[in-house]
């Protein structure tokens, strides 16, 4: 089936924020100061210290309008897993004030305000609250276990008072370059042994289950059985088709229904994956089938990006052929 990415897009867009976490896009100039006695004492401060350099560079336009006490609460929070410590909505208010102040202060026309109108007054609290709930904490959640929270707002303090770092530019930029290599390492690494283990299990799986009464196995390698059959059209290659249809991970975790959804859906044959197409167009309409569909006719070494979907995992269908559509 094909499975659009679900990333959600963030709640909330600062004006001139960069992304939390990118190498020093915006650090001074490479030979900028730092401290010549540094206070980092392990590879776990310096990167706390340089992600934390990249923060507060992110939010160097409007610095004076954050709380920092409130911004790391929220960032806290968002590490523990709570719900944010203020709503999408009050956010979104704040967001457009805090939006609206900056304009005014750069000198930029506001549709519906006066010129020389003062600049509204920004709640600090509630931008840190909506910057620590929806950006930074969320963003930094998954490195949780790796950071120092003390360490890295003692870089955005220091940054946000235009003290001298710990860390040159440079310095930080090698840091995070050499951090977010070896965690693409380690997931490349993971990913590589997830993979094996899903081909193995699914082929065993499979070995198992065409010996099973009903079970047909293509030259493929797809598995199909007839659950209820049909006397309708049978869909070419290239048809559109509307189905029902439940998809799981061999485990039984349901990872998409229209069932659920409460309806149909339409699509060509020629646009999902390689077991659908091959599969539905074994089905005439009325037919229910159960399809076990091998990893390399599925999502293959891929699988979906961020789930639910691991590299080489078989998957079952059970469809249901509608209609094939003009």
């Amino acid at each position: 089936m094909k499975m659009g990415m679900r990333g959600a897009a963030a709640s909330v867009l600062i004006l001139a924020m960069g992304a939390t976490g990118t190498v020093m896009s915006q650090q001074p100039a490479a030979g900028a100061a730092a401290k010549e006695t540094s206070t980092l004492t392990s590879q776990r401060e310096n990167v706390s210290y340089a992600i934390g350099m990249d923060v507060a560079n992110s939010f160097a336009p409007i610095a004076d309008e954050i709380d920092l006490a409130a911004l790391r609460r929220a960032v806290n929070n968002a590490f523990e897993g709570k719900q944010p410590l203020i709503t999408q909505e009050e956010a979104q208010k704040t967001d457009q004030s805090l939006r609206m102040a900056m304009a005014v202060k750069s000198g930029q026309p506001v549709p519906g305000m006066a010129p020389g109108t003062p600049a509204p007054k920004v709640d600090r609290e509630k931008v840190g609250l909506m910057l620590g709930s929806y950006a930074v904490g969320p963003s930094l959640a998954p490195l949780k276990t790796e950071l120092d929270l003390d360490v890295l707002f003692d870089a955005v303090k220091t940054a946000f008072a235009k003290g001298t770092p710990k860390l040159t530019a440079d310095q930080a930029k090698s840091t995070l370059e050499a951090f977010m290599a070896a965690k693409q390492g380690e997931m490349q690494a993971k990913e590589a042994a997830k993979a094996g283990t899903n081909r193995t299990e699914g082929n065993n799986f499979l070995a198992k289950n065409k010996t099973q009464p009903g079970v047909v196995t293509t030259a493929s390698g797809l598995q199909y059985q007839v659950l209820r059959p049909g006397s309708g059209e049978r869909p070419m290659p290239t048809s559109k088709v509307r189905v029902n249809y439940e998809g799981k991970l061999l485990d039984g975790t349901v990872f998409d229904s229209s069932y659920t959804r409460g309806e149909p859906i339409v699509f060509g044959l020629d646009q999902v994956v390689k077991g659908w197409s091959e599969g539905v167009a074994l089905m005439p309409v009325g037919a229910k089938y159960r399809f076990w569909i091998p990893g390399e006719l599925a999502y293959g070494e891929q699988g979906t990006p961020g789930g639910p979907i691991g590299p080489n995992a078989t998957l079952t269908f059970d469809v249901e052929l509608l209609d094939v559509l003009p």
